[in-house]
């Protein structure tokens, strides 16, 4: 800033104050694990059901790629993350905003998935029930490894729920961790 006085100038300079705020190193690490076994697991087990839906030619349900594209979002918000660590601007406002949204949307995955799991006719949980747990076989033969299949279904159904219920709470975490963050560093 210049100002002109009396035939003479006066320079005035000023200092812009950068704000750090300070994160827990090892929770957001850990936040970020999780977060991430997460999201690949359900991409994971439903990209594998509409791999089956498609080879058995039945309908693929719109909550599997709702889900995917989710748990994309979910990774792509990490690696923002990530990115805005590694350039030191990692803000809380950032973190609480982008975390609120995926909240949600996980939320309304999670109630989904548990409707197919636990819903009112022909849920995942009653199928699985009577086709699976009330019903073991062994053997070498093609039952058996039909059995085994549907086994391995059932618990990809269970594995995605108990994700889905991880990841919902794992954000609301991230959330009061961030806003911990902005009111310790005010």
């Amino acid at each position: 800033m210049v100002s002109r006085g009396s035939g003479s100038y006066v320079y005035s300079r000023r200092i812009a104050r950068v704000h750090r705020y300070h994160w827990p190193a090892i929770q957001l690490n850990i936040w970020m694990i999780v977060m991430l076994a997460a999201s690949l697991l359900i991409i994971g087990v439903f990209g594998s059901f509409i791999g089956i839906q498609q080879q058995l030619d039945l309908y693929v349900p719109w909550y599997f790629s709702y889900y995917i594209t989710v748990s994309a979002l979910t990774v792509v918000f990490i690696f923002l993350l990530l990115w805005l660590i590694a350039q030191r601007r990692l803000l809380p406002s950032i973190v609480i905003i982008g975390a609120f949204v995926l909240f949600v949307l996980w939320l309304v995955g999670l109630i989904v998935v548990s409707m197919e799991l636990w819903g009112p006719a022909g849920t995942v949980s009653a199928n699985c029930a009577k086709l699976v747990w009330n019903s073991p076989r062994q053997g070498n033969n093609q039952e058996t490894l039909a059995w085994l299949e549907q086994k391995s279904i059932c618990q990809q159904w269970q594995s995605v729920f108990a994700f889905g219920l991880v990841g919902n709470v794992f954000l609301l975490w991230i959330i009061v961790m961030a806003v911990q963050v902005f009111y310790d560093d005010t």
